[in-house]
């Protein structure tokens, strides 16, 4: 009998990423097999949903209704919700979409293959949502999409009340994992061959708020430094908030951390950022990019900003399109202002037209791109350092290159070389000799390539045979001798 298939779906931030990781990590423990490309004959559906969007909702239950027959006309098939959309609506999902089998929520994934078994036991729905953390995302089994880089938890939730996001309510206070249990996780991956770690949070530098101590972000950083074979560290979200000198003192003075920095701006106007319940102002963040670009000359910046927030005035908007000007980011994530239920500025007067809304967005993407193409120009003649990415490049088989990463995180296209030609996960030096406003070219022969342990990692990866199903129970007590525990790993100790 053939090994149950999977797939996952996942919508949302880098959170949800790194959940869906774990998610198919829990499935394969379980003995399931990832179903192979797009594939909708999986016998396993799961939808990691995000809540963040308006039209969530609307984008889920219209998958779940195109899955709807194909349910229907194979018997066994099983449909599981989770994520922030989940935690937030929990029966309702099951009301409108009856041929769902599981939801379970942002606190429990690890559940899922549990929640799966008795739901194909009993035949009936199990809806089962945490209030609050059963295990941090990072404890339990993965399935990393990459062999060479990968994300690392630090903290989960969020003690902001920002009135137009969701993400507390759902995801709870922050809760930040102890500096030994992360740095332990750092060097058991960095064992396996990565190379590259992101450290992850809702609010990601506030680490230490839940353990009483203020640097304890910076500490890490510069503990991460210290662990041998890690190449690179970034990380996100940060808050402008929490974002102290301290920290930039170790990204500056930590050679593994790259010179990269995604901050959060949402608004350049104090007024709106007052509305949005942002504790700092225009004059604080322009600070933060200064005392960045002195200790870091080189960083690329990006950030996140909204347009059309409720009672946003054309001089409100003017204030946003002068921080970008001043603050010249590599590259900004741009979003339309969208009702989120459930959260204060969602009822707010002064909701912005959409036509008017989608004007100066608009403008300020014209801006951007501007800005993003000057900048990039800058990098024309630079000699870097790119580690070789997979699938970053969806041009490179018809074009013969190769695409990668820069250490401030630019995307690089780069000639395939002949010979010796690097892996996923290897690093190739090249010149830039071509700019456009999302990308860097490399169109001269590559200088040179460094052959890397991430790179034995991807190879290792593609030409291992995938391990045989283990099962799963109901979550009751199995008879006999538990298995032994894995050796504990050394070491020690955003938005």
């Amino acid at each position: 009998m053939s090994a149950k298939t999977y797939q996952v779906r996942t919508y949302g931030c880098q959170m949800n990423v790194h959940d869906s990781e774990r998610l198919s990590g829990l499935l394969e423990d379980a003995g399931y097999v990832r179903a192979p490309g797009d594939a909708e004959d999986a016998d396993v559906v799961v939808f990691n949903t995000c809540a963040v969007r308006e039209n969530a909702d609307n984008k889920l239950y219209g998958n779940l209704g195109h899955l709807a027959p194909k349910k229907a006309s194979r018997p066994g098939m099983q449909i599981a919700v989770g994520g922030c959309l989940a935690q937030k609506d929990r029966d309702t999902i099951v009301r409108r979409a009856p041929w769902v089998d599981v939801v379970f929520g942002t606190h429990n994934i690890g559940s899922l293959p549990v929640l799966l078994e008795r739901a194909r036991v009993e035949q009936e729905a199990q809806v089962e949502i945490a209030e609050s953390l059963e295990a941090f995302p990072s404890t339990l089994p993965a399935r990393r999409e990459s062999a060479y880089a990968a994300w690392v938890s630090i903290s989960v939730g969020c003690n902001n009340t920002c009135t137009f996001c969701i993400v507390p309510a759902l995801r709870g206070k922050e809760k930040d994992r102890r500096p030994g249990d992360i740095l332990a996780e750092v060097e058991a991956l960095v064992a396996e061959g990565v190379t590259e770690i992101t450290l992850l949070g809702q609010n990601v530098n506030a680490y230490g708020s839940d353990i009483g101590d203020r640097e304890a972000f910076s500490k890490l950083l510069r503990a991460c430094g210290k662990v041998e074979g890690l190449e690179r560290v970034r990380f996100t979200s940060p808050h402008p908030r929490d974002f102290t000198d301290d920290v930039i003192a170790a990204m500056a003075g930590t050679e593994n951390v790259m010179p990269q920095l995604h901050m959060p701006l949402q608004s350049g106007s104090d007024r709106v950022l007052k509305a949005m319940r942002r504790s700092y102002r225009q004059e604080r963040f322009l600070g933060i990019i200064e005392k960045v670009r002195a200790a870091i000359p080189d960083a690329a910046i990006s950030t996140d900003i909204i347009v059309g927030f409720p009672g946003e005035t054309e001089e409100d908007f003017e204030q946003t399109l002068h921080v970008v000007r001043e603050a010249r980011f590599a590259q900004a994530f741009t979003f339309q202002y969208s009702k989120r239920p459930g959260t204060p500025a969602a009822e707010m007067d002064g909701q912005i037209p959409k036509e008017v809304v989608q004007a100066r967005y608009e403008r300020l993407v014209a801006l951007q791109e501007e800005i993003s193409w000057a900048e990039n120009r800058r990098q024309v003649g630079r000699t870097l350092e790119v580690m070789v990415a997979e699938g970053e490049g969806r041009k490179d088989g018809a074009t013969r290159r190769l695409s990668g990463r820069a250490p401030d995180n630019r995307l690089v296209h780069f000639t395939r070389p002949d010979d010796d030609v690097p892996r996923p996960g290897d690093m190739a030096t090249v010149e830039v000799t071509y700019a456009a406003p999302h990308h860097l070219l490399a169109e001269g022969a590559v200088l040179g390539v460094r052959r890397t342990r991430a790179g034995d990692a991807w190879e290792r990866r593609n030409a291992a045979p995938a391990a045989g199903p283990r099962g799963v129970m109901l979550g009751l007590p199995t008879v006999g001798a538990p298995e032994p525990l894995p050796a504990a790993p050394g070491g020690c100790t955003a938005r």
